[in-house]
């Protein structure tokens, strides 16, 4: 066992240093690049930078303003459907309504086909929490110790599938459109898969594994609000049900406003509809499933078009446009404050 004594330095030795070792890094002698900022370049990059950004914030609202769209809200044209799903108790019973409109000019293109939702809140923080992220990838796990209370198991002990708010609060009304053409009524080809993101459909969601979906959800039942089980959403084809279905994943991916809008569906572009939607007469079919009265909310179907900056918000253009207009403004402050000081300057100079 060594002494205090051994580890102490003795008297007349030097103590070790705690300074930095004498190194290019270390004393912080490397070479660097120390930029002499003067006048001509801080109004070079306030006049460059507002300037490209007035560009592309045109550019963007100029691109904006070409998207086609036509919405068309039916809320009050279903009234009858709306007050009959104010009772839960006809939850079993279908209502089905229908709204005629005209297209004046073609929509050309790829034509998308969305649903939008007017004051309703998705953003509250019981609500966004209120799911089983675990039981979404088909893991088997107790959703009791889950955030998807009160919408976790019934009164016997069956596990709903999926749990949470969010999945019970699906939206589900059923869109169809036709198109008419003459005296003859087409139905307009619509895509229901292929509108999520590959990263929800590949990996966020998975169904549980089994030979079969009806015996991989077996013990478990469908939400409340729900008319039919998880396993059944899309009963024309079995590739998109569960866990993995479009219509279920998209609408599990919360709004951060209580006005959004959803992708629902994408127009086939075939036949009659191979350059898009031609302009006519066409009627919207509606099975009325989700009730918006209580919350005071409205509903409508939004068809549109894309482009290359996206769809029609301009928000993206008018934020480029009020950065660059603020970046010019600064830089003509500068530039009189710059004169303003050289005068006073070369005032004094020559006193």
């Amino acid at each position: 066992m060594k002494n205090k004594t051994d580890v102490l330095p003795q008297e007349g030795e030097a103590r070790p240093s705690k300074c930095p070792d004498n190194s290019a890094f270390k004393q912080q002698r490397l070479p660097a690049w120390k930029p002499q900022l003067d006048i001509v370049t801080v109004l070079s990059s306030f006049f460059l930078t507002g300037t490209f950004c007035l560009t592309m914030g045109v550019i963007l609202i100029l691109s904006a303003n070409s998207v086609r769209e036509i919405q068309i809200d039916y809320s009050d044209k279903c009234s009858d459907c709306s007050k009959l799903r104010e009772n839960s108790s006809n939850w079993n019973k279908e209502c089905h309504c229908s709204v005629n409109f005209t297209l004046k000019e073609d929509i050309l293109g790829d034509v998308f086909m969305y649903y939008g939702l007017q004051n309703f809140y998705q953003n509250h923080r019981r609500y966004v929490i209120s799911r089983s992220d675990a039981q979404l990838l088909g893991r088997n796990v107790n959703i009791q110790r889950s955030y998807c209370t009160p919408f976790t198991t019934y009164r016997n002990g069956t596990p709903m599938a999926p749990c949470g708010a969010i999945a019970n609060s699906m939206f589900n009304d059923t869109l169809d459109l036709f198109y008419n053409r003459n005296s003859s009524v087409i139905q307009v080809p619509l895509l229901k898969t292929g509108n999520s993101w590959w990263t929800d459909k590949n990996v966020k969601f998975r169904n549980p594994e089994s030979y079969n979906l009806s015996s991989a959800f077996a013990g478990t039942a469908r939400p409340p609000y729900w008319q039919k089980p998880v396993y059944l959403l899309d009963e024309e084809d079995e590739r998109n049900n569960g866990y993995v279905n479009d219509d279920f994943i998209i609408w599990m991916r919360v709004s951060a406003f209580s006005t959004f809008r959803n992708l629902y569906r994408r127009l086939r572009r075939v036949r009659h509809f191979a350059d898009g939607l031609p302009a006519g007469n066409y009627t919207l079919q509606i099975s009325y499933n989700f009730p918006v009265a209580k919350f005071k909310g409205r509903k409508h179907v939004i068809l549109s078009t894309v482009v290359w900056s996206g769809g029609n918000s301009p928000f993206l253009g008018i934020a480029y446009v009020v950065s660059g207009a603020a970046a010019v403004l600064a830089g003509f402050v500068i530039t009189a404050i710059h004169l303003k000081l050289r005068k006073k300057k070369t005032y004094f100079q020559r006193q």
